[in-house]
């Protein structure tokens, strides 16, 4: 038989995918390290592991004894997973600035979850970190693994991570791509790459109100660099241990906004429903694609996957209230927006009268007419009811086609809603859109006034 004696033999071996739309227009190839098909659905299943089992060769933890960290929520998954599988007991700390899901997702898998405030300074006793230094010095044997500044962190990606791209890439790599955090992901794996070429460059993605682009570009630990930002996993207000500068051949800024936009653009051009730093890292590596060449191999490495962020960067109100959406609607959106999506229309050789008894069936004052599957016309409530008073008397057997009028105008669902006076006034009352499926859906005056 062939299995899993365990859930946690299934971390590592990821698979290595390309990416082709949205780096099209690059020379490069350019590789993701899709480290979402870790049974935890993040790249910190290995350094979870690997923290905990070097705490047990060390007796820094005993059995039945209670896990701690401060984790944006990823690690957290892959302590818990250990836990479940080991019989540990687990109390996380994290921000409140983590996504829903995150929290809820560790309270299913058995820990306790203590949201700290992220707008306070590291050594403020509310921060996530201070708490969870607290906690491990009160409950007696427990551990905090501390993974920013416990080395087991990147030795996890030195000795698994770095050796799989290496061989996935035939060694043919140049350039590693990594959001930075904690940092054991990229100083891990680049210095496993970079011991096998020198010569491969490793570059950070950082995000606008963190530390770190400007401390490796001029050795300076800047307070005024610190300040709120939203994406979630990457940048920091310190210095973690597991950081090596040396490695890290250099950081780029990503701010928050094209950091979202791009997750959004893989999960709709790749399929690849990643998470918020992956938006980051791959937007990235666009910010700097005049630094590559058609020889170039990139490898990307994805920290986690998108369901974490299912009601923040993949719900458009949550987008929208920060800016990082058109505020104004398109037409897909009223579309979305309209409660009764079906679409209502006549054969061409339909009676007037049979025309009148769909109207006020369904309460509605235009309908499309069709020849088969092909609008031809339209006809609206004033047509209908002109004819039917011109001729109260001989109305039953008339074709609506001696009555239509021109095919409402055909708009794409992508346009602004602005531009729909174009279309719709007096004389015209509704439009028609096509949606991906090709089927075809109605919007009227009605349907534009409810959704705005």
């Amino acid at each position: 038989m062939d299995y899993k004696n365990n859930i946690l033999e299934t971390i590592g071996h990821t698979p290595l995918i390309k990416l082709n739309r949205i780096t099209a227009d690059l020379p490069a190839q350019v590789f993701i390290k899709m480290e979402t098909f870790n049974p935890g659905h993040s790249i910190k299943d290995r350094m979870a592991l690997k923290m905990l089992e070097d705490a047990e060769k060390r007796g820094d933890i005993q059995p039945g004894g209670t896990i701690i960290e401060c984790t944006s929520g990823n690690t957290g998954m892959g302590l818990a997973l250990a836990a479940a599988v080991k019989g540990y007991r687990c109390i996380f700390t994290t921000t409140d600035k983590q996504s829903k899901e995150k929290v809820d997702i560790l309270k299913a898998v058995g820990a306790e979850v203590i949201v700290c405030p992220t707008n306070v300074e590291p050594d403020d006793p509310r921060s996530y970190y201070s708490v969870a230094e607290r906690l491990s010095k009160e409950i007696p044997n427990s551990y905090w693994c501390n993974q920013y500044d416990n080395l087991s962190n990147r030795q996890a990606h030195y000795e698994s991570t770095g050796p799989e791209i290496w061989a996935q890439t035939d060694g043919q790599i140049t350039h590693l791509v990594v959001g930075v955090g904690t940092g054991g992901t990229v100083s891990g794996t680049g210095r496993y790459l970079k011991e096998h070429n020198p010569n491969i460059k490793i570059w950070g993605i950082d995000t606008y109100g963190s530390v770190f682009k400007k401390y490796k570009e001029t050795g300076e630990f800047d307070p005024k660099e610190i300040y709120p930002y939203i994406t979630e996993g990457i940048g920091e207000d310190i210095l973690p241990k597991n950081v090596d500068f040396d490695i890290i051949d250099l950081f780029e800024k990503v701010s928050d906004k094209d950091g979202a936009l791009m997750a959004r653009r893989l999960a709709r051009e790749e399929g690849m429903l990643l998470g918020y730093s992956a938006g980051s890292a791959v937007a990235g590596l666009l910010q700097l694609k005049n630094h590559l060449s058609k020889e170039d191999v990139v490898v990307v490495v994805i920290h986690d996957h998108g369901s974490r962020y299912v009601g923040k960067i993949y719900n458009d109100d949550w987008m929208r209230e920060r800016g990082f959406l058109e505020t104004e609607l398109k037409v897909k959106d009223i579309l979305a927006r309209k409660q009764e999506k079906i679409f209502i229309s006549v054969q061409k050789d339909a009676t007037v009268r049979q025309v009148f008894e769909l109207m006020k069936k369904h309460d509605i004052s235009q309908l499309p007419v069709m020849n088969d599957q092909t609008i031809v016309g339209s006809v609206t409530e004033s047509a209908v009811l002109g004819y039917l008073l011109e001729n109260p008397l001989n109305h039953t057997e008339k074709q609506v086609a001696t009555i239509m009028g021109d095919p409402f105008p055909l708009v794409q669902a992508d346009m602004p809603s602005s531009q729909l006076s174009k279309y719709i006034g007096r004389k015209i009352p509704a439009v028609i859109v096509q949606d991906q499926t090709g089927a075809f859906h109605i919007l009227t005056q009605y349907d534009i006034i409810q959704a705005m």
